[in-house]
């Protein structure tokens, strides 16, 4: 191969190269490894725990620039669970999550920020009952997403607190709390 003809390949083979390990991890919401609860106080005594079985989402990783990450996932409000039937008909109702109308609760971040390997933050959109919020997650890792093997899947914590009130949950303010405490434990799959 003629020298002109070589150093013309190498620029060409090493920006193939870099485009490669800059590609996407692209992930899929492993649904039965996975789990979503919402924690609120109950008349300032204890609290009561309502979990969302049903979920389906993605995520995309681009190493090298996190804040590029894009984390999609929906909830199913017509599944929710909750400790008794009086509080499950009451969060389905028209002045909770008003599931007939309202039957996604979904979660798009749109930037991750890493603090260490395996912590972090995700900025995005919090959307229940209509209502879209910015919200922030505190993420950690069982390993680091950036340097993550393509074939390996990834699993996750997600924590943040939300003021209810800012979703139209204005009801029984004194017997429920207003702050809810939600947690993600998600089990994402290579796809």
């Amino acid at each position: 191969m003629p020298l002109l003809n070589r150093l013309f390949l190498l620029p060409l083979l090493a920006l193939f190269a870099l485009g490669n390990s800059a590609a996407p991890l692209t992930y899929t919401l492993d649904a039965s490894a996975s789990d979503v609860s919402a924690k609120v106080p109950f008349f300032g005594l204890s609290s009561k725990t309502a979990k969302f079985p049903k979920m389906s989402g993605s995520v995309r990783i681009v190493p090298g620039q996190p804040e590029r990450a894009l984390i999609d996932v929906s909830f199913d409000a017509t599944a929710l669970e909750a400790p008794d039937s009086v509080t499950l008909k009451r969060l389905r109702g028209e002045k909770f999550f008003w599931v007939e109308k309202y039957p996604t609760v979904r979660f798009v971040g749109t930037s991750l920020t890493m603090k260490s390997a395996t912590k972090g933050t995700v900025s995005g959109q919090l959307t229940a009952r209509g209502v879209t919020q910015p919200q922030v997650l505190e993420v950690t890792f069982d390993t680091d997403p950036l340097s993550a093997a393509r074939t390996r899947p990834i699993s996750f914590t997600a924590k943040t607190k939300i003021d209810r009130r800012k979703y139209g949950m204005k009801s029984y303010q004194l017997i429920v709390g207003n702050k809810v405490e939600i947690e993600l434990r998600a089990r994402m799959l290579p796809r």
